[in-house]
């Protein structure tokens, strides 16, 4: 009797060990009479290993499709294609740590966009033509919300990106790598343009009076085109113009008149540009009309409703990017009857140059979006170049005796300025761009907001040169100046001394 009970107690107290065991471990196992310990035991590991999954799957491949897209809310964005994010304006992806993850991203248009994921070092490169794909694989190996965004400036800010959301436990890979060690960033310039084309429109450069005429209909072609431009000696610059020049032409029509607008968007172009003129009466300043793709046009009318000296620039997003890189100009909607003649007329735009290079650096520079929404700029220039108009090809230019116009406006897109021309005074200054307000008279500096002009007059009557400047000085040295030379007779009894030193110190 003692030999048979032995064995079952045996067995018995195996089982009840077993069962305590399982009973303290953070899963549940139903235990039949007929278990063996050895099932028990399996039962044991198979469960934990499910545990296991529950927070890491078995990893997977997830597959995802993008397309950009403009014209919607926000301006620029991705929607998904197919499946669950299909429609979808910057759908949230997710994964698994582990997971295979692969994003087709299609460029739905003809402007550059990529795609970017910094903490996984995804990026697409760019996406230049429409319907160009590209496709980016990936393996994530820690959790949290990560965002993918398109890397092209001041699209991500307009709307451009969303969140790719990982769930899991952090790799062990991830958790045990050693940080990586500290490298000091060395900038890499890249040389000058060897393309790069003198930007800088001629002072001299405008349309002749409308004069007393009645009102007709007027036709304006203007073509939106990208080009490497020269912004200081030795240093290039990507530029966005129209018609290739900096500031764009001016548009000169009298008031009443029809203008028929026709943008046209350089099939070299690598953005969308469009249009928003001070002078039109209706929604955008006609940029609802005109958000125009390269290789094609678009085109508005509107009547000139009001006379005035008028900013007009492009208004696709981002807007300040594109006016920053010189895309700006003035339209002038002369009264009835027409402006006074004068001997001279000159056309002079301030604007801002933001770089990530600091001024003065040789090569070819770079749009910095952060340093333009943080208004530092590394430039401040006249007609788009640094001393542009210090330039024998390009200073201002009358004689003796003659009067002089200046159309003077501030594209910016940040900053005021204080227009002065040294050793002057502005017999007449039409402030704010006003033609219907009387001129104030004998002006030393007159305040410039960004997107807005001034009309200035005034007789020169002494020889010499002239230095156009904003009075915030400083501004000098970042290349904002401009030479008036007047030729003719000494005029002793206005002007007379003995120059001690060359040059007037400025």
């Amino acid at each position: 009797m003692n030999k048979q009970v032995g064995p079952n107690i045996v067995a018995f107290i195996l089982i009840a060990v077993t069962v305590a065991i399982l009973a303290i471990m953070p899963v549940s196992i139903q235990i039949t009479p007929n278990t063996t310990v050895a099932q028990a035991a399996t039962a044991t590991s198979d469960t934990a290993n499910v545990a296991a999954n529950v927070t890491n799957p078995q990893p997977k491949t997830v597959e995802y499709t993008l397309k950009t897209v403009i014209g919607l809310t926000p301006p620029m964005a991705f929607t998904g294609v197919g499946g669950d994010i299909d429609g979808v304006i910057n759908p949230t992806l997710t994964a698994n740590v582990g997971d295979t993850v692969r994003i087709t991203v299609i460029n739905g248009d003809p402007v550059m966009h990529d795609l970017k994921i910094d903490e996984f070092n995804v990026f697409t490169g760019e996406l230049t033509a429409k319907d160009q794909e590209a496709i980016v694989e990936f393996v994530p190996d820690r959790p949290g919300d990560f965002v993918y965004y398109c890397n092209q400036p001041g699209h991500r800010q307009i709307g451009m990106f969303g969140t790719l959301t990982v769930t899991g436990e952090a790799s062990a890979e991830y958790v045990n790598a050693a940080p990586a060690p500290e490298v000091a960033a060395v900038a890499t310039i890249a040389p000058a343009a060897a393309d790069a084309i003198s930007i800088v429109r001629n002072p001299a450069d405008l349309p002749a009076p409308v004069g007393d005429r009645e009102p007709t209909d007027v036709r304006v072609d203007l073509n939106a085109v990208e080009v490497n431009g020269i912004l200081a000696d030795g240093t290039t610059f990507r530029y966005f113009t129209f018609d290739g020049k900096v500031p764009a032409p001016m548009i000169r029509v009298r008031i009443g008149d029809t203008v028929d607008l026709h943008i046209h968007n350089d099939t070299t172009s690598q953005m969308m540009h469009s249009i928003d003129l001070h002078a039109v009466t209706g929604p955008g300043g006609g940029a609802v009309y005109t958000q125009t793709m390269p290789g094609e046009e678009t085109a508005f009318t509107f009547k000139a409703l009001a006379p005035g000296v008028f900013v007009y620039h492009c208004a696709t997003p981002s807007v300040a990017e594109h006016i920053a890189n010189g895309m700006f100009g003035l339209i002038v909607v002369e009264p009835e009857g027409g402006l006074p003649p004068v001997d001279r007329e000159f056309y002079v735009m301030q604007s801002e140059v933001y770089t990530t290079e600091p001024f003065g650096t040789k090569g070819n520079l770079t749009f910095d979006y952060q340093a333009m929404l943080d208004e530092q700029p590394q430039y401040y220039v006249f007609n788009g170049a640094a001393n542009a108009l210090t330039t024998d090809e390009n200073a201002l230019r009358a004689s003796v005796g003659e009067t002089v116009r200046i159309f003077f406006g501030v594209g910016g897109p940040n900053k005021i300025s204080s227009f002065h021309v040294i050793g002057e005074m502005f017999d007449r200054v039409y402030d704010l761009g006003s033609l219907t307000t009387p001129p104030m008279t004998d002006v030393q500096t007159t305040l410039v907001p960004p997107g807005g002009a001034t009309m200035v007059e005034f007789q020169v009557q002494v020889p010499g040169r002239y230095i156009l400047v904003d009075h915030a000085l400083s501004r000098m040295e970042r290349g904002l100046a401009g030479y008036l030379y007047v030729d003719g007779v000494d005029q002793p009894d206005i002007f007379h001394g003995d120059e001690l030193t060359p040059g007037s110190g400025h």
